[in-house]
């Protein structure tokens, strides 16, 4: 009933037109007959979508545009992962990035980089079906319920309620396979693969294991995601409106990914640094049996939280770039509706004394 209203609501969202309505008025018969051009074009361009905006097809595809996105960019940069998390709770062992690789190729070979490639690929995919194909389908829902006009308004506030709402649904996905990928990578001889860390937290913790982490997960990765695509809508508006020399409809589709590639680099700074302290008590949680999230918290510090930062900013900026280049390109591919940056609705330009 929740998902059916929502998408119900969507229908006749505002960034279906990218808060911008248009007024024409009787023209010369010249003119109108450049219009009627235009209005022809535009159709032409209309029906070359694959699908309504809005549709359920339409929050399907961006669905599988997250599962693409999040899960290949995830399983890509595991080595980095890897070290990072041994280095958040081993730190005498793994003094620093280089020296955490070192270490690794020594013990485990190049094989041992790649540990826990499995429960990262299916995890991090289930999260990017709910994050990105949720986040679409509350940014509609809420721009409905609050209207046009505020939601250009607060359009911010809106993209970090539409993100933190779908986040918490992403990361109950998730939570069960990111336990299991910290457990291989971080606890010496606990399992190897998958296969064999399932059964094993299972009969040692039961099921409560696997979700153990969801409440410092739902920490680290909420404020994330609401940088994430706050920052990114943001910053996208902003390139096109003093850094790119042209308007976004007058852009390549090459064009157009090289700015979201920037400005999915430029939101994921500031993703590694506002969610890093609750990425370390995730980490080392997964690793202490028996611990609370605060008595790790605790036992770190303040200083303790931050190990690992560099290499996670390394990390989640190219991760972050790539997952929204990869999103875009799969719109681009599956000819999917992307609308324009928002523009201020006419009704509102009117009231400003700006029409």
């Amino acid at each position: 009933m929740l998902f059916s209203s929502l998408i119900e609501a969507s229908q006749n969202s505002p960034f279906k037109k990218g808060f911008s309505t248009v007024h024409c008025e009787e023209a010369p018969q010249d003119v109108a007959l450049t219009n009627t051009h235009v209005i022809q074009a535009a159709a032409a361009a209309n029906t070359g979508d694959s699908c309504e905006f809005g549709s359920n097809k339409f929050f399907l595809l961006c669905g599988l545009g997250g599962i693409i996105s999040c899960g290949s960019t995830h399983t890509m940069v595991t080595p980095l992962d890897l070290v990072k998390c041994r280095l958040q709770v081993d730190a005498a062992k793994y003094k620093s990035v280089a020296n955490g690789f070192r270490v690794t190729l020594k013990e485990d070979g190049t094989r041992g980089l790649f540990r826990g490639w499995a429960p990262t690929c299916l995890g991090y995919s289930m999260q990017g079906l709910f994050k990105f194909g949720l986040y679409e389908v509350f940014k509609v829902f809420y721009s409905n319920l609050i209207g046009e006009e505020n939601a250009y308004l607060y359009r911010t506030s809106l993209y970090l309620v539409s993100s933190a709402s779908a986040e918490f649904f992403a990361d109950i996905a998730l939570s069960p396979m990111e336990a299991a990928k910290v457990k291989i990578q971080t606890t010496p001889g606990f399992a190897n693969t998958l296969r064999e860390a399932l059964p094993k937290m299972a009969s040692q913790e039961g099921i409560s294991g696997f979700y153990k982490s969801l409440v410092p997960l739902w920490m680290r990765q909420i404020p994330y995601t609401m940088m994430k695509f706050a920052c990114f809508e943001r910053t996208v508006e902003l390139l096109y409106k003093y850094v790119v020399p042209k308007p976004r409809a007058e852009c390549t589709k090459g064009e157009q990914l090289v700015v979201t590639f920037a400005a999915g680099y430029i939101a994921g700074v500031f993703c590694a640094i506002v969610s890093h302290p609750a990425d370390t008590v995730v980490s080392k949680l997964n690793q202490e049996k028996g611990a609370s999230a605060f008595d790790v918290a605790k036992k770190l510090g303040w200083l303790g939280m931050w190990a690992g930062l560099l290499p996670r900013i390394v990390m989640i900026g190219t991760l972050t770039a790539a997952q929204w280049f990869i999103y875009d390109a799969v719109k681009v591919y599956l000819r999917m509706p992307r609308p324009p940056p928002p523009e201020m609705p006419e009704s509102l330009k009117k009231k400003m004394g700006l029409a």
